[in-house]
C-alpha cells in the first residue's frame, strides 16, 4: 500500500481507529486484561469497559500504538513508507516525511521492526525465497588449484533463477 492509498483509506484519525478495530476484533471488541468479548463502549470517547473485569480499555492496547502521542495515521503512513522502502530507511529520513523528531521517528521504526519479528508474525515471512543475481558459497579454499574469476565466470553455484 503506498502513501497516496494510505491517505485516500484513512482521511482522519477516527477512520484509522476503526480499522484497527475491524481488523482486531472483526465483530465484537474483546478484552485484552481478562479476553472477555462482554465491553461496552463509553459515550464520546473510543474507549470501551469490560462488563467482567469492570477496566476500560482502547484498541490500541498491547500494539506497537499503546500509550502514544501521534496520531494513528502517521503510524499507518510510517509502516507504508517502511515497507515500501528498497534499501532500508533512516529513522532520520522518515522523520522528515512525517515531520517528526528524529528520536521520535528511530522509535517508531524500531516499535514496527519489532512487530515484524514477532513469533506469531514471523510465519507469514516464511516460504520460498527468490534473489537476482546471487552467487551461494563461499571463497574457494587455499591450494585447491582453482584461479578466482569474477562475475559469470565463477565456479559457484548461481542463485538465479530463469524461467
Amino acid at each position: 500500500m503506498n502513501i497516496v492509498s494510505i491517505y485516500s483509506k484513512f482521511p482522519t484519525n477516527d477512520d484509522c481507529i476503526a480499522h484497527l478495530g475491524k481488523v482486531r476484533w472483526r465483530s465484537l471488541p474483546q478484552c485484552p486484561y481478562c479476553e472477555a468479548r462482554d465491553a461496552r463502549p463509553l459515550p464520546n470517547t473510543h474507549r470501551y469497559q469490560c462488563r467482567k473485569c469492570k477496566t476500560s480499555f482502547s484498541v490500541t492496547v498491547r500494539t506497537i500504538f499503546h500509550h502514544t502521542h501521534l496520531p494513528l495515521q502517521k503510524w499507518f503512513l510510517a509502516i507504508a513508507i517502511i515497507l515500501n522502502a528498497k534499501k532500508g530507511l533512516s529513522a532520520r529520513q522518515l522523520s522528515r516525511d512525517l515531520q517528526v523528531n528524529k528520536d521520535t521517528a528511530w522509535r517508531m521504526s524500531m516499535k514496527i521492526r519489532e512487530a515484524m519479528s514477532e513469533r506469531w508474525q514471523r510465519n507469514l515471512l516464511t516460504g520460498i525465497v527468490e534473489a537476482d543475481e546471487t552467487y551461494i558459497g563461499g571463497k574457494p579454499r587455499k591450494g585447491s588449484g582453482v584461479h578466482n574469476k569474477r562475475g559469470r565466470g565463477t565456479k559457484k553455484n548461481s542463485g538465479c533463477r530463469y524461467g
